[in-house]
Order: structure tokens, then C-alpha cells, then sequence
């Protein structure tokens, strides 16, 4: 184990691809520490190599990405500010909530944190400063929110904690629903509280909502709704698996930007471009992550840590809170992604060993990664989001901490109240 992550740690420090640097472990410890030669080494890299990279799973990645990056470069955003703005005025807090909100709405057809949140606040950003709004709690609820990217399905992340610990996508996507809206819920009311005990942060324009400001915003809404009800519909229908239910979001999103007179030669050969790179890099780092699984399962690492575990004879929670401290420290050094690949192989036995629902397990990593994009210095949400405000980076991460600590109370609450992403399961 520690030649393992004493190899981690040089390539990570060497600045190496992430990819490249998990190949690199992966036969360094089959090399070293299973003592295996070189021609079996090869010939298994390229069986893991050949299988993973064909699963059927995967291509739902670059389709659910594309559909993103589609969205992205039409004038959606705009769409869901306006619908959400006069739906929120009754609220203490009025159009900060078009933060949580709309990152809510936009998850669901996105899959990605860095897509919700760049889309919802290049518009709102902009909007709540212009309107006086209090910018900490601007910046941090945008912070917050957009990462619920990874929470609401069909969120990427899920797809590829799925295909690692064999469990359906399905269940995995229902899951998340629950405690994604709770996230939502949480970050709202803590909006309200602040802007009730002073209103000065959300200043009243004194404009009156009519009911027609109302009408028109729910159209506006429209185009977000459809594609939500299409791909998560066309899912638990059963029409289709939720590989080929990206390629009916694909369809749908195409269609609806053609009829919304968006659609462009540009726009759809950029998004092309954009969506082929992103998937280029997730679908890499995952092939190399089999065949790091495979070599720390040659070593026997999972099951003599296991061993361990049980001679420790650690309570189930105090082992989650084990895990949760060492996400979040894992998290100011590495993205999401590379968290899941890395630590999935050791850490799903234990979980499974010690009681937890695999399906549950895999809600609590992904909160765990959404922590991730919160937390400096390598905190992809906060850096989207100095782009977009042009405020440092100590001040971004200042204004998330209270939205930080709202999700921690989360991962509590599923902690302690399981149902909470296990109920919705029963019914898949």
C-alpha cells in the first residue's frame, strides 16, 4: 500500500496527466509489488484497457456532455433568469434565489458542476450586482448551488461511480433526487434567514409582479422543463437506458434550440469540439482507473484493509467520518473525478463491509466531490467563478463557506436519515 501511494503522490507532485500518472502506478505496482513480469503486465493492461473502454455505460458521457455544451451556447441562461425572476419576488432574498434555483433546473439537463455553474451565473452575476445585491451571498450561493451539478441526475459523476462499482444508473440517478432538492431547500432557507434579519442584502425595486410577468416566465421556463421530462421520463418509463436516454436528450435539445432559431453550424461544431475534449480526458482517467483497480486487487490491498478495519472494530459512522475527513482533504488537492477513480477500489469494500447500501454510498461520495469543488485551492467552482466576477480567489472562497457547511449538514442528515436518498429506489 504505501509503494502505491508513495507513486501516487510523486506523479500528482510531478504535475504528470492524471491518466498517464495512473497507468504509471498501476504497472509500477504490479512490477514492484506483485512481482509480476513484464509481458503479463502488458497483456492484462490490454484486456482492461480494450473492456473498459468499450462498456456500453460510457457512452452516455459524451452525449450528456454534448447536450450540455449545446445549452450552454444558446441563450438558455437568459431564459431561466427571467422565468425564475418573478416566481422568487415574494421570497426574502427575491433574485438570489434564481441562483439556486436555476443551478437546480439547469443540473438536471447538464450532468456537469462546471456547466451549471459557468451557464447560471454569467447571467446572474451580472444581474445582482447591477441590482445591489449583497455580493458575498451572491457569489456564495452560486458557489453552492452549482454544484449540485453532480447531485441531480443525470449527473457524469454518477455515471462513472456506477460503471466502477457495478450498480444501476438507474437507482443511482433516483437517488440523488431527494438530496439534491434537500441541498436546495437548505441553501434557500438559509437565504431567507439572512436576508429577513437584514433586508438591505436583497434591496426591494418596488416593482409590482403582475400576473402576466408570471405567465411569461413559466414560458420561459419551458425549454428546461421539456428536456428535464424527456430524458428522466423516457429513463423511468423505461423507453430507454440512461446511455440511450443522452442520446434522446441529444435529439431533444437539437430540436428545441433548431425551434428556439439558435441553432447554428458554430454552435453545434463547437460544442462538438468542447464535448469530444471533456470526454477525452474523463474516459482516459477511467480506463486508467480499471487497470489501477485491477493492480491493487493483484496486491490484495482491499481485503487487508478490511483485515484491518475489522481488528480496529470502528463503529460503522466513525469510519464514515473517517472517509468524510479524508474526502475533504483529498479534495483541496485533486478534482472530483480523479477522487472517485483513485479511492473507489479501496474504500466500496470497506463501505460494503461495514453495512452501508452501495447505491447510498455512492449519493455520499458524490456530496463528497461536491464538497471538492468548494474547497481551495483546487476548487473548480470557485475559479469559475472569480472568472465570472473578477473577485480573488480568499474572498470566493469566503463567501461559500456558509454554503459549505449547509452541504456538510447534508451529508449529516443522509448520514443519519439513509431514506433520504434510499426511498425513491423502491420504486425503480
Amino acid at each position: 500500500m504505501g509503494i502505491f501511494l508513495a507513486l501516487i503522490a510523486l506523479f500528482l507532485t510531478m504535475g504528470v496527466w492524471v491518466f498517464a500518472g495512473l497507468f504509471m502506478v498501476a504497472i509500477g505496482g504490479m512490477y514492484f509489488v506483485v512481482d509480476m513480469p513484464l509481458t503479463q503486465i502488458g497483456t492484462i493492461a490490454r484486456s482492461i484497457t480494450w473492456r473498459s473502454a468499450s462498456a456500453w455505460e460510457l457512452s452516455a458521457i459524451p452525449l450528456f456532455i454534448w447536450m450540455g455544451e449545446i445549452i450552454f451556447r444558446t441563450d438558455m441562461s437568459d431564459r431561466l433568469f427571467r422565468g425564475l425572476s418573478p416566481l422568487v419576488q415574494w421570497l426574502p432574498g427575491r433574485l438570489l434565489h434564481t441562483n439556486v434555483m436555476g443551478c437546480t433546473l439547469f443540473a438536471a439537463v447538464s450532468g456537469s458542476t462546471s456547466a451549471t455553474t459557468a451557464t447560471v451565473g454569467r447571467i446572474t452575476t451580472g444581474a445582482l450586482a447591477e441590482r445591489k445585491y449583497d455580493n458575498s451571498l451572491s457569489i456564495g450561493s452560486l458557489a453552492g448551488a452549482g454544484s449540485l451539478g453532480l447531485l441531480i441526475p443525470p449527473s457524469i459523476v454518477m455515471i462513472i461511480y456506477g460503471v466502477m462499482a457495478e450498480v444501476s444508473i438507474s437507482k443511482l440517478f433516483i437517488a440523488g433526487v431527494l438530496p439534491g432538492l434537500m441541498i436546495s431547500f437548505l441553501y434557500s432557507s438559509y437565504i431567507m434567514i439572512r436576508c429577513k434579519l437584514n433586508p438591505a442584502l436583497a434591496p426591494d425595486t418596488g416593482s409590482k409582479v403582475q400576473v402576466g410577468d408570471i405567465l411569461r416566465g413559466i414560458w420561459d421556463l419551458m425549454p428546461v422543463v421539456i428536456l428535464i421530462v424527456i430524458v428522466l421520463g423516457s429513463i423511468y418509463t423505461g423507453i430507454a437506458t440512461p446511455s440511450e436516454a443522452a442520446a434522446v436528450g441529444v435529439l431533444a435539445t437539437v430540436l428545441l434550440v433548431l425551434v428556439m432559431g439558435k441553432l447554428t453550424v458554430e454552435v453545434m461544431v463547437d460544442a462538438a469540439m468542447s464535448a469530444v475534449r471533456t470526454s477525452a480526458m474523463v474516459c482516459t482517467i477511467l480506463v486508467a482507473a480499471a487497470v489501477l483497480s485491477t493492480a491493487i486487487g493483484y496486491a490484495h490491498i482491499p481485503q487487508e484493509l478490511v483485515a484491518i478495519i475489522q481488528k480496529m472494530a470502528l463503529h460503522p459512522y466513525a469510519l464514515l467520518l473517517l472517509l468524510a475527513v479524508f474526502y475533504m482533504l483529498l479534495g483541496c488537492f485533486l478534482d472530483g473525478i480523479s477522487i472517485i477513480v483513485m479511492t473507489l477500489p479501496i474504500t466500496l469494500p470497506l463501505i460494503v463491509q461495514a453495512g452501508f447500501d452501495p447505491i447510498w454510498y455512492g449519493v455520499f461520495l458524490v456530496l463528497m466531490v461536491e464538497l471538492a469543488t468548494m474547497t481551495p485551492p483546487v476548487g473548480f467552482n470557485l475559479f469559475i467563478i472569480q472568472a465570472l466576477t473578477r473577485q480573488p480567489i480568499g474572498r470566493v472562497a469566503r463567501a461559500a463557506l456558509p454554503f459549505f457547511l449547509l452541504m456538510v449538514l447534508g451529508v449529516v442528515l443522509i448520514s443519519v436519515f439513509p431514506a433520504i436518498v434510499l426511498w425513491l429506489t423502491a420504486f425503480v
